[in-house]
C-alpha cells in the first residue's frame, strides 16, 4: 500500500462506525419506550361488579291539580241580593245559607196559591155530598142517570181543581224557597261575585260564586301512548311484573321537586289517545286534610310501573358517549385487559343508568381512572367504595 492508502483507511472506518452509531440512536427511544411501558406498573382502576337485583321501576309525569268536586253557585230565580250570608274564601257545607233573594213577590205568590188551595178543596165538600147523595138515590129511581153522571163529574172537577191549586201552591213553595240561595255541595267557596243590591235572573250565565271540594283531591297526569305500550311489552314479556294490586299507590312532587307527604291511588285511565298529542289522561286521587294542595297546582306524579326482577344497574359517571351518541363502558376482562363495551341504557334511576343490554353479571365496570386508560391495556382492578344510600 502507498502512503496516500493508509492515510485515507483510517477515516473510511472511522465513517462506518458514525453511520452505525446514528442507526442506534434512531431506534434507541422507541425501543426505551417499549421497554418501559412493559416494565411500567399496570394502572390502576376502580370497578362495580355487576349484580342483577330487584328494582321497583317508577315513571314521573306532569300533571295539574283539580278539585274532587266543583259547583257553580246560581240564583233559580229572579230578584235583588239582599245579604251575602258566607266568608270568602271560607269551608261551606251543603245546604248552608248563601244569599237572601227579596222574597216580596214569591211570597205574595205562595199566599195566593195557598189561598186557592183552600178555595178548591171549599168548593169540593158540597159537590162531594152530593155525588154520594146520588149514588144511593140512583139506586131508587129517586134521581135519573142523567143526574148522577152530572153529580159525579162535578165532583171530579173539583178534585181535579184541588189538584191543580196543590200544584200551584207547589210550584209558589219552591219558588219562596229559592230566594235563599244555598250551597249545593260542601267544600271552599271562593270570592262573592255579586254583591248586595245586585239583580239576579235565573239560571243566569255567571255564576255568584264557585264551590270546589279539595279534600280529597284529582292530580290529572298525561302519559305518551308510545311509553304506554312499551309498558305493557314489557309486562307480557315478564321484564317487569306488578308490585301489587290493580290499584297503584301514587306519589306526588311539588313544582320545586319536593316530595308531598300522603300518597295517591291510581283511579282510572282515559280509553281515548289525544289525536293531536298522541297522550292519555291519568287521574289520581290524593287525600289533603290540610289543604296545602289546591286546584290549578302545577305537580309531578310518581307512577309505580312494575318490578324487574334481574335489573343491571352502572353508575352514571361510568358511562361514556362515541361519536355517534350510543353509550359505553370501559370493562376489565379476567385477565386485567380493558375492553370498551357499546350497552343500551332504558332511563336514570337516581346516580345509576339502567342497562338493559351490554353487560351481564360478574362484568367490572370502571368507574374510576378512566381518564388514564385506553382499550387493550392492562390495569389493575380494586373495588369502588359502596355508595352512600
Amino acid at each position: 500500500m502507498t502512503k496516500r492508502t493508509f492515510s485515507l483507511f483510517p477515516a473510511a472506518i472511522l465513517a462506518v462506525a458514525l453511520t452505525v452509531i446514528s442507526g442506534c440512536g434512531d431506534s434507541g427511544p422507541e425501543q426505551a419506550r417499549a421497554q418501559a411501558a412493559q416494565q411500567a406498573p399496570a394502572p390502576e382502576v376502580a370497578v362495580v361488579n355487576v349484580a342483577p337485583k330487584s328494582v321497583t321501576l317508577t315513571t314521573v309525569l306532569a300533571g295539574r291539580t283539580s278539585a274532587h268536586m266543583k259547583a257553580q253557585v246560581r240564583p233559580q230565580v229572579n230578584g235583588i241580593i239582599q245579604k251575602r250570608l258566607f266568608t270568602e274564601g271560607a269551608d261551606v257545607r251543603s245546604g248552608q245559607p248563601l244569599y237572601t233573594i227579596d222574597p216580596s213577590t214569591y211570597k205574595a205568590a205562595f199566599d195566593n196559591a195557598k189561598a186557592s188551595l183552600t178555595q178548591a178543596e171549599a168548593n169540593a165538600v158540597p159537590l162531594a155530598l152530593k155525588a154520594e147523595r146520588y149514588t144511593e138515590l140512583v139506586k131508587t129511581g129517586v134521581v135519573s142517570e142523567q143526574d148522577n153522571d152530572d153529580a159525579q163529574a162535578a165532583y171530579r172537577q173539583a178534585q181535579a181543581a184541588i189538584e191543580v191549586a196543590q200544584a200551584a201552591l207547589q210550584a209558589a213553595r219552591i219558588d219562596l224557597e229559592h230566594t235563599t240561595v244555598r250551597a249545593p255541595i260542601s267544600g271552599r267557596i271562593g270570592a262573592s261575585r255579586v254583591t248586595q243590591g245586585a239583580l239576579v235572573t235565573a239560571n243566569q250565565a255567571d255564576a255568584l260564586a264557585i264551590i270546589q271540594q279539595i279534600d280529597p283531591i284529582y292530580v290529572d297526569v298525561t302519559q305518551s301512548s308510545r311509553d304506554m305500550l312499551r309498558l305493557r311489552r314489557a309486562l307480557a314479556e315478564g321484564r317487569l311484573t306488578r308490585s301489587g294490586a290493580d290499584t297503584a299507590a301514587v306519589g306526588l312532587l311539588y313544582e320545586d321537586d319536593s316530595p308531598y307527604a300522603l300518597k295517591g291511588s291510581l283511579q282510572f285511565t282515559d280509553i281515548t289517545v289525544n289525536e293531536d298529542t298522541g297522550v292519555f289522561t291519568l287521574r289520581a286521587l290524593f287525600p289533603n286534610p290540610d289543604h296545602d294542595l289546591l286546584p290549578g297546582m302545577y305537580v309531578k306524579a310518581v307512577l309505580e310501573e312494575g318490578v324487574a326482577q334481574q335489573a343491571i344497574l352502572v353508575p352514571q359517571k361510568a358511562v361514556s358517549r362515541t361519536p355517534r351518541g350510543n353509550p359505553y363502558v370501559m370493562v376489565a376482562l379476567p385477565d386485567g385487559t380493558v375492553e370498551q363495551r357499546v350497552i343500551a341504557t332504558d332511563r336514570a334511576l337516581g346516580d345509576n343508568w339502567l342497562v338493559s343490554s351490554g353487560l351481564k353479571a360478574g362484568d367490572k365496570v370502571i368507574v374510576e381512572g378512566l381518564q388514564k386508560i385506553r382499550a387493550g391495556i392492562k390495569v389493575a382492578t380494586v373495588n369502588a367504595p359502596a355508595a352512600k344510600q
